[in-house]
């Protein structure tokens, strides 16, 4: 959240985006508790008052900086969403979502996260609010689709298909060996075809 300010100047935008870039670098270099507001003044060349006129804690800073740092669209338009076949849809996102994956930075940011869910649970509900929700709604109605199709069993649970096309990912995304963008493409393929999202063309 962010701190309320009083009159003066406008903020300056390119401060904000240096602070939350240094902010974000930080907590996936250190973590939490390995992050100070001053480390994150110094980072980004400013006073460490100009950081506590914006936000009232670390916390608040690094939810904010988390936020701007996941909030990337890479679901398609609504209106391709219905007027595409699933797999034409996959065959769209995955190239990207495979770069992401297998992005060391996208790795470690993760990795933060998680650890990070029991002492700081309110990381994990921006994380959860701004990347997980839009992709699970959009594979959602991918799912059902496919219900209609004849591609996913009409009576299956489509939050189970979904809780295991993503423990798959990420399990395979913080393996201590993990794939390169070619092979996490190639994962990514198989998940979706395990889950009836990518069947071989007629």
């Amino acid at each position: 959240m962010t701190a309320p300010r009083g009159r003066g100047r406008p903020r300056d935008p390119g401060t904000d985006t240096a602070i939350l870039t240094a902010a974000l670098e930080l907590f996936v270099e250190r973590g939490v508790e390995g992050t100070s507001m001053e480390q994150v003044a110094k980072r980004a060349g400013v006073g460490k008052l100009t950081l506590y006129r914006r936000w009232s804690s670390k916390e608040d800073l690094l939810a904010q900086a988390i936020e701007q740092g996941v909030r990337a669209e890479v679901t398609p338009p609504a209106a391709d969403v219905h007027a595409l076949a699933p797999r034409d849809i996959v065959e769209r996102v995955l190239p990207a979502a495979a770069e992401t994956a297998a992005d060391p930075g996208f790795r470690a940011l993760v990795a933060r996260i998680l650890g990070s869910a029991v002492s700081h649970p309110e990381l994990m509900e921006i994380y959860w609010k701004h990347y997980i929700l839009p992709r699970r709604e959009l594979a959602t109605v991918l799912l059902r689709r496919a219900q209609r199709d004849g591609t996913v069993a009409a009576d299956a649970d489509l939050d189970v298909i979904i809780d295991m096309m993503a423990g798959a990912v990420t399990y395979r995304v913080l393996q201590p060996d993990p794939p390169d963008t070619a092979e996490m493409l190639r994962y990514l393929r198989a998940v979706y075809r395990q889950a009836g999202l990518y069947p071989s063309r007629p």
